[in-house]
């Protein structure tokens, strides 16, 4: 839950600078959390049993991101500029990749040891978003 604290200041980056942007990020962003979301839920409901306990912790990592977006506000409101928003969205951007690297293709590979598809499923979400973002700039 860690990576949405970023995901939140760039939200909020992006909808200062182009409100437009900052909504298809914002919704980018929420249906991503959806699987996230269950992803954090459903073992904390099997290993206790308890739907509201699931619930609860699914919330608690999500709120990362409204709470970013606010501490951004009352830090950066009266020193935003193009510098500003250039180390931002430098800094979320490098802070995302090290997740990447660091956390998820590790853990991918520990469940498919043989890289049967962790690479090829790497490959097409480059794709998708390559994609996204040829389709994202055509759409403005």
């Amino acid at each position: 839950a860690i990576h949405n604290f970023p995901e939140g200041l760039a939200t909020f980056v992006a909808a200062l600078e182009d409100p437009f942007s900052g909504a298809v990020l914002a919704i980018a962003i929420g249906a991503h959390n959806i699987p996230e979301g269950l992803c954090v839920a459903l073992p904390i409901y099997y290993g206790t049993g308890s739907r509201w306990r699931g619930f609860f912790w699914g919330v608690v990592s999500g709120m990362a991101e409204p709470v970013a977006a606010i501490l951004g506000w009352l830090v950066l409101a009266t020193t935003l500029s193009l510098e500003v928003y250039a180390v931002l969205f430098g800094l979320v951007s490098g802070i995302m990749v090290m997740i990447s690297l660091k956390e998820l293709l590790p853990t991918a590979h520990r469940y498919d040891p043989e890289d049967a598809v962790v690479t090829y499923c790497a490959i097409v979400g480059m794709g998708v978003m390559a994609l996204s973002l040829v389709l994202f700039k055509f759409s403005t």
